[in-house]
């Protein structure tokens, strides 16, 4: 009898194990916490979602807003990202374990469009290259606290109010910290307050002598925090058929 309580006992603590471990799972990568507008989700297996506030993301998914539409990501590391309007982008790789510092990473690519990034804890606490985002022309390490960047290498009509304007390449300006922008032909610190420019693949990026025009200031909620009125509310994720 007491052989049989003692392995009823075992397997209790493995099946909440489990279940911890699946809880775990699918707390997800990140969550849609601030929406204006339609935002929507390729899964990996290709079914398409429209996505509410609270919906999760994960590795794999593929993020995309419509016209006038912005959407605030947070992810579990305390790191945060706005999507501008018409913007794509594709969360490569994402991996954070309180405890296992050392295999922290973070890949966003950034198809088209305009991201605000904050960091958070992958990229501070141990590989400083843990945290990067990819364009079209250039990949830009993350090394910073805030900054916005934009691939308008196929164009960028509708992403700011003058962005269809802007000569085509991708652009980051940084407001804390600093990123690095790189590409096969050279890389480039970007500090606070500059604005680096990447033309294209065989081009080296460079810093611009000032603010090209990007026109960055309009946003209807800043990472969680600033005026303008947000559409929308918490809701059920609606597939796409």
């Amino acid at each position: 009898m007491n052989t049989r309580k003692l392995v009823l006992r075992q397997a209790g603590f493995l099946i909440m194990a489990l279940f911890s471990i699946a809880a775990f799972a699918a707390a997800g990568a990140g969550t849609v916490t601030h929406l204006s507008g339609t935002l929507s989700v390729q899964r990996p297996d290709g079914s398409v979602r429209i996505l509410s506030q609270k919906s999760e993301v994960n590795p794999g998914d593929v993020l995309t807003t419509q016209r006038d539409s912005y959407a605030q990501i947070n992810f579990t590391d305390g790191s945060s990202l706005t999507m501008r309007p018409n913007t794509q982008f594709k969360l490569e790789q994402y991996n954070f374990v309180q405890d296992k510092p050392q295999e922290d990473s973070a890949f966003l690519r950034l198809i088209k469009g305009g991201l605000r990034t904050v960091t958070g804890l992958v990229g501070k606490r141990g590989n400083q290259d843990a945290y990067k985002i990819g364009t079209n022309t250039a990949t830009i390490g993350i090394r910073g606290s805030s900054g916005d960047t934009l691939d308008c290498t196929y164009g960028c009509e509708g992403v700011t109010s003058t962005s269809d304007q802007l000569e085509r390449g991708v652009y980051h300006t940084t407001y804390t910290g600093s990123y690095i922008m790189q590409n096969e032909a050279g890389s480039q610190i970007i500090g606070e307050g500059q604005f680096g420019f990447a033309k294209d693949l065989k081009t080296p990026p460079v810093i611009l002598p000032g603010d090209p025009g990007l026109n960055l200031n309009q946003l209807p909620f800043t990472l969680g925090v600033g005026g303008g009125g947000i559409r929308g509310g918490p809701g059920q994720e609606c597939v796409v058929r």
